[in-house]
């Protein structure tokens, strides 16, 4: 009777530290389980040595980049420089296409020219001529310039400009019509140069003829009143 008493404890002592030694076995897994996941999302430890150097970098970054105020200016004042060279360059030409061309010269005289470069003399010019010619020179600046010839035979005290005061093309000679006829816009003008029809705003610029001692036709330039307006001459 006393074995049956005694063994079912012993039996049941022995069950109960089985389990208890099993739940410590378990309780120390779920432990190590929970330390490394807990230190598998810990936040990574900071270096507050390079916190402290990146703005010494950064600024010495900065510091090679700078650009002080007088580059700063003078980038400027080449970029507003190579602004206004371009838009002068396209501007004046335009400007100037709507000015009439002057015939002004020095104040000394130069001596006409054929289409080679070849000094004009008054003689053998006048010898290939006939009454009524009006045929082109180089004048004042290069320009063309009509050398007339009058009814008797001798040069006229005057050349005229070729270069029209409208847009600026040369206008030929209509012999037959007796008048200076532009082709590019329809100017007209009569035989001393006035305008007979527009739109050409201004006659044709005058320029004196004379000959020198050596027989040369010289073309200098006309700045008194022109006489065929009464007024001052306009390309002065």
């Amino acid at each position: 009777v006393l074995w049956r008493r005694v063994f079912p404890s012993m039996v049941h002592k022995k069950f109960t530290n089985r389990l208890t030694h099993c739940n410590m076995k378990l309780f120390s897994v779920l432990s190590m389980a929970l330390f490394g996941s807990a230190a598998a999302f810990a936040p990574a430890p900071v270096n507050v040595n390079s916190r402290a150097v990146a703005p010494v970098n950064m600024a010495a970054a900065e510091g090679e980049f700078y650009i002080d105020q007088n580059r700063r200016n003078l980038m400027n004042l080449i970029l507003v420089g190579s602004a206004a060279v371009t838009v002068g360059g396209l501007a004046v030409p335009y400007i100037l296409f709507f000015v009439p061309p002057s015939a002004g010269g020095g104040g000394l005289g130069v001596s006409a020219k054929d289409a080679l470069g070849n000094d004009l003399f008054e003689k053998e010019y006048l010898a290939a001529k006939k009454a009524g010619d009006h045929s082109l020179a180089q004048g004042l600046k290069g320009d063309a310039t009509y050398l007339i010839v009058k009814e008797d035979g001798t040069l006229e005290d005057y050349g005229l400009n070729a270069v029209c005061t409208h847009l600026g093309c040369v206008v030929p000679w209509s012999a037959a019509n007796n008048k200076f006829m532009c082709p590019c816009h329809g100017s007209q003008y009569a035989p001393t140069g006035a305008v007979v029809r527009g739109p050409a705003p201004l006659p044709l610029a005058l320029a004196h003829r004379t000959t020198d001692d050596a027989g040369t036709i010289i073309f200098s330039p006309w700045t008194e009143t022109d006489f065929r307006t009464e007024g001052k001459p306009w390309w002065v």
